[in-house]
């Protein structure tokens, strides 16, 4: 997956981020009306509201949405080549599924490159761009006391990505952004407890180590890091109930 749920360099937590990120992303947005249902869903699957597996029902989209079927099936054909939704023939488009084989492969690439990406953001890293990332690790205190761990997942993952921007590596980056949209489907199938969300500890060490421009110790941190968030998926099939579409976006 190329990720709509990224950062483009400089952009916050705050609203207008999504638009902004899937712009980034790599992936031609599709227009209007379709543009505001994919991010829409989007933000479902990455707040893991939509779960994988899950069958997105053009006409189902299209009545929940007001939209018709060539207006939802634009929004899902982006979901598609963004990674986060597959389309099978004949049957239609699912959130995307990512095996046990997947995400051990996910997390060992993240392993391998994230550091590295890590001490060259501590090398790079400016006042203003220490000030975004602190609002990243404050946006997602707040979605963790309000108990909302999807929120907070996803917030968790654009630390990351803003990480990755600071470090202006384009080709990393944007292995990265993929990476790391797999990385929430992986988490929202196989956590096995809430604190596989990413430890505030971890982000405020890591912003601490690029403060003080120490690229060894970012470097250090991240790899510890990604081996924890590794450890803490329970990586066998987990039975549970999905909501329906119309639960999902009732008012």
């Amino acid at each position: 997956m190329t990720s709509a749920a990224v950062a483009g360099p400089g952009a916050g937590p705050g609203a207008g981020a999504e638009t902004a990120a899937a712009a980034d992303s790599g992936f031609s947005l599709p227009p209007g009306r379709a543009l505001a249902i994919c991010l829409e869903l989007q933000k479902a699957i990455l707040e893991h509201r939509l779960r994988p597996g899950m069958k997105l029902s053009e006409d189902e989209v299209g009545e929940i949405f007001g939209a018709s079927r060539t207006v939802v099936r634009a929004a899902l054909h982006a979901l598609a080549h963004s990674g986060l939704v597959t389309i099978e023939r004949n049957r239609g488009a699912f959130v995307s599924r990512p095996s046990i084989r997947e995400a051990h492969e996910v997390f060992e690439a993240r392993a391998l490159i994230e550091p590295r990406v890590a001490r060259m953001a501590a090398l790079a890293v400016t006042e203003a761009q220490l000030a975004n990332l602190k609002a990243h690790i404050d946006a997602e205190h707040v979605a963790l006391a309000a108990g909302e761990m999807g929120k907070s997942l996803s917030l968790s993952g654009l630390f990351h990505i803003a990480v990755s921007d600071i470090a202006d590596q384009q080709v990393l980056g944007a292995i990265i952004r993929q990476l790391i949209s797999r990385s929430s489907l992986i988490i929202a199938l196989y956590w096995k407890r809430p604190d596989t969300a990413c430890e505030s500890h971890s982000h405020h060490a890591l912003m601490a180590a690029m403060a003080a421009r120490d690229g060894q110790a970012a470097e250090e941190i991240m790899k510890s890091h990604i081996v924890d968030l590794h450890s803490g998926l329970d990586l066998r099939q987990q039975p549970h109930r999905d909501l329906t579409l119309a639960e999902v976006f009732r008012p």
